[in-house]
């Protein structure tokens, strides 16, 4: 088969929504006793234990060395005990269906339609931000729902979108 580079990123980001279609939901660790009404959260990726009970996160280049019951810069990942959790993991606070063009990857798949969801939180401070709103915001002043890999998956087939888009705030906060 002779692959051009619009056959290949297509092929890649449909095959990336059906892995994320299949893809079993992390079980989710809970911080807190099951008769309490708060939120579970889910371990965070990407991070290293160091003693007193904190840890360093090497998700982005920041590299936050957070205490024990603290967040990250980011403010979407929290330290408890020496465990770090993702506190946005399959909550999005922005769900929408965009044409591609709108997106910064508009050069290809044109006329296809892509998901856009975001969480609360970023890691940088741009001063001119159209999403500040979120991006900037503690994730206890923005509402979210919850919206698991699986569902997203779900909801893009069923939206037609050939594409995912994680927008809106810096993408490596999904992570």
């Amino acid at each position: 088969m002779n692959w051009t580079r619009r056959k290949f990123i297509h092929s890649t980001a449909c095959a990336g929504c059906l892995l994320a279609a299949d893809q079993k939901t992390q079980s989710r660790s809970s911080l807190r006793s099951e008769d309490n009404d708060k939120p579970e959260f889910t371990e965070a990726r990407y991070y290293k234990k160091l003693s007193q009970r904190k840890i360093q996160c090497e998700l982005c280049p920041r590299q936050c060395v957070i205490d024990d019951l603290e967040r990250g810069f980011c403010g979407v990942r929290e330290n408890h005990g020496g465990t770090y959790y993702s506190l946005v993991y399959g909550k999005a606070c922005a769900v929408h269906v965009d044409p591609i063009e709108k997106k910064p990857l508009f050069h290809f798949m044109p006329g296809e339609r892509a998901l856009s969801i975001a969480t609360v939180g970023c890691n940088l401070i741009c001063k001119f931000c159209q999403n500040w709103e979120i991006s900037q915001a503690n994730i206890d002043q923005v509402k979210s729902i919850d919206l698991p890999p699986p569902q997203v998956a779900e909801l893009a087939l069923k939206n037609h979108c050939a594409v995912i888009a994680y927008t809106y705030t810096e993408p490596v906060v999904f992570a």
